[in-house]
């Protein structure tokens, strides 16, 4: 049994709260279509119990209003998954409005996940399983441009290096040797490596060591509120960019992350929403976390 209800039971009425083991908590603005896609995705996922929690920026259609969304948050709710959407203006840019839906989860686990990634179904349990199991700040699954399956890069590859003995907490910093991972992101890199890199089927998953993981991480909130979470965000001007990668480096430092392979997220490959960054977060380095 699962905590997905099938189409059978869509009529039984509104989940126990005290149920919800991980917020999945998504930034959006304007992309309907892409965050149809990404609720979808998470309406195929079985375990852990999960809520859903959307920040939405749109300066157009209020994404609940569009009509694939809006089906979408019914399927979620029918499956007996809470879904809050709120309508978070004006803009003060990515860091915050991750603060904002860091200050509203309540879950012991909460997912950052982008509203341009498709998860496989399985994927959060593998996710949520590794965080129970490794014990670390958090842990993520890297996403992935399938556009590049045909594109194989084995000299991105080498800096794969598993988590042996656990995960360790770590510094990384643009000038060191683990700040060179994260080539091993780029394009269709965790598809190639899965295929050649033995993975135990119990359980499942390895874990690697990681520069950061963009899109898709599932952190222990304890952890990450206590590195400081996203509230740095007052220190930035609107336009900004790598927030996550300064909350990730705060919370290894105190606790470690990892990686994990296989990677269930897709990368829809849309646009970005935000062109401009020439600011980036991990400026503020030196300053208290």
């Amino acid at each position: 049994m699962t905590s997905r209800r099938s189409c059978a039971a869509w009529g039984a009425g509104s989940p126990t709260p005290g149920d919800v083991a991980v917020d999945v908590l998504v930034p959006t603005a304007d992309r309907p279509a892409e965050l149809t896609a990404t609720l979808a995705g998470l309406a195929a996922q079985d375990d852990p119990p999960f809520a859903v929690r959307v920040s939405d920026q749109s300066l157009q259609t209020p994404a609940a209003d569009v009509p694939a969304v809006a089906a979408m948050i019914r399927v979620l709710e029918a499956q007996g998954r809470p879904v809050v959407m709120e309508r978070h203006l004006p803009r003060r840019g990515v860091a915050e409005q991750r603060d904002f839906l860091l200050g509203r989860a309540t879950a012991a686990a909460v997912l950052f996940l982008d509203d341009d990634v498709w998860l496989e179904p399985g994927a959060l349990a593998r996710l949520h399983d590794a965080l129970t199991a490794l014990g670390c700040g958090f842990v993520g699954m890297a996403v992935q441009g399938l556009s590049y399956l045909g594109d194989v890069r084995p000299e991105e590859q080498t800096a794969f290096e598993p988590w042996r003995d656990g995960v360790q907490p770590e510094i990384v910093r643009p000038a060191t040797a683990a700040f060179e991972r994260w080539r091993l992101h780029n394009a269709a890199n965790l598809v190639h490596l899965a295929e050649r890199v033995p993975i135990p089927a119990d359980p499942g998953w390895i874990a690697y060591k990681i520069a950061w993981i963009g899109g898709c991480v599932l952190f222990d909130r304890r952890c990450l509120l206590e590195a400081g979470g996203f509230s740095f965000w007052e220190s930035l001007p609107a336009e900004h960019a790598g927030e996550d990668v300064l909350a990730q480096w705060r919370v290894m430092e105190r606790r470690g992350g990892a990686g994990i392979l296989p990677s269930g997220a897709v990368h829809l490959e849309a646009p970005t929403t935000l062109p401009h960054r020439e600011v980036q977060a991990i400026d503020l380095l030196d300053q208290p976390g």
